[in-house]
């Protein structure tokens, strides 16, 4: 690898946008997962809600009200009421991933991640000409201005402090 001062500076500049990327990425993730798994569980909850009386007609009804020592009629209310708060709650978490894209993102940060690396490996083995990786790298970055270019401050001992670059 040539050791030029303005390839040194790049290769830093791919490795903290890297970092970058993947503290994206730990985060995103499991935020995205935890809407897919609130949505899903939601809805099922809010089905099996409805399919009670749905199912077992008023058989069901006088047997919740039996159990619950209410009239039956009163047993409907509540059932209703239930499952329409959880699929609410259903509505509210599938349209919030939605609408910040967070799959789309995910894929676009993970594209962008390997690519990185990829060119990184290229200035590593001395495969490609200076000006040339610096354009692929303002490619690359640019399908992510969703994503911060510098790190973020981490809590450390009560005080906060940027991260060391490693």
């Amino acid at each position: 690898m040539p050791e030029d001062t303005d390839w040194q500076r790049l290769l830093d500049r791919i490795k903290d946008r890297r970092e970058t990327l993947d503290v994206y990425l730990r985060a995103a993730r499991p935020r995205a997962d935890h809407l897919t798994q609130v949505s899903i569980v939601s809805s099922a909850l809010a089905a099996a809600l409805t399919a009670g009386p749905a199912v077992g007609g008023q058989r069901f009804v006088d047997r919740v009200a039996g159990e619950l020592e209410i009239g039956g009629s009163a047993v409907w209310r509540p059932l209703c009421l239930l499952a329409m708060l959880i699929s609410i709650v259903a509505a509210i978490s599938t349209n919030l991933s939605k609408s910040k894209n967070t799959e789309a993102r995910i894929v676009s940060v993970e594209a962008t991640n390997a690519e990185l690396e990829g060119l990184q490996a290229l200035i590593e083995f001395d495969q490609v000409a200076l000006e040339d990786a610096v354009k692929l790298y303002q490619q690359y970055v640019a399908r992510v201005p969703f994503v911060s270019e510098t790190l973020p401050i981490k809590k450390k001992s009560g005080r906060f402090q940027r991260p060391s670059p490693t």
